[in-house]
């Protein structure tokens, strides 16, 4: 299986139509990621909904992940504390906040992670303080070879800034599952993933809730993401000595 540079998380609850209907808009706009979320419905209800998503997912050949330990799932996305299913899954995500957890996901061999917040983010509140690109960037360097996906606050003015760092790719709930038009908002972080949104400075920042500041990105200079780079060099968070997953890594 091989992981989308972006990752679509659901929440019907924060859906303007009906959740279905809002991830066909996300895979119109070019989306191929889907993780299933509302692990409050029962488990019936929810692999129900699951082979609604498989239709809408399976004609691009896109990537439905389900949340939780799913029995048979070929691919689930765990909570930090969740435990790994008994028959592993063809691909194991697991949600990390910090260094400890992301270290601990490399040694029983996920085959990636999510790591937030990056950013604080209005879908999870209570979650932080956020990582920030310095702080996901030593993450990366933490676990070389473990494919982190940034999660948390993303969109498309900061959805570049988090490739420079080093994660491998990024995730977004809030502002796919609230906009009036999933599609093209799923187009604009495409589209940021491929440089049309310029550069991203450290400096050049906009305010978040809160007072935090986040990374506001500026299109002078070819559309390049250009910044960060330097910052994963300047890190000094060393690199564990981590074992690599095999046979399923992405």
């Amino acid at each position: 299986m091989t992981l989308p540079r972006l990752l679509v998380l659901t929440d019907r609850r924060q859906c303007q139509r009906p959740l279905v209907d809002t991830v066909a808009a996300a895979v119109q706009g070019g989306a191929r990621g889907v993780v299933l979320r509302e692990k409050d419905l029962p488990l019936d209800e929810r692999l129900r909904l699951a082979e609604r998503l498989r239709a809408v997912l399976d004609p691009v050949e896109g990537l439905l992940v389900l949340a939780g330990a799913v029995p048979g799932a070929a691919a689930v996305h765990l909570a930090a504390a969740d435990r790994l299913p008994d028959e592993r899954p063809a691909l194991v995500g697991r949600s990390c906040h910090d260094v400890a957890q992301v270290l601990a996901a490399s040694e029983e061999g996920c085959d990636y992670v999510t790591v937030s917040p990056v950013f604080l983010t209005a879908s999870k509140p209570g979650y932080g303080p956020a990582l920030g690109l310095d702080g996901l960037a030593g993450l990366v360097r933490a676990a070389p070879g473990l494919p982190l996906v940034a999660l948390g606050g993303i969109d498309p003015h900061t959805a570049a800034a988090c490739r420079a760092a080093g994660a491998a790719a990024v995730a977004v709930m809030g502002a796919v599952m609230r906009a009036e038009h999933p599609d093209r908002e799923v187009a604009r972080l495409i589209a940021a993933l491929d440089g049309d949104c310029g550069p991203v400075r450290e400096g050049d920042c906009g305010p978040l809730p809160g007072g935090s500041r986040r990374p506001v990105a500026r299109g002078d200079d070819g559309g390049r993401p250009g910044t960060t780079k330097a910052q994963v060099e300047d890190l000094g968070l060393a690199a564990g000595s981590l074992r690599s997953c095999s046979g399923g890594r992405i």
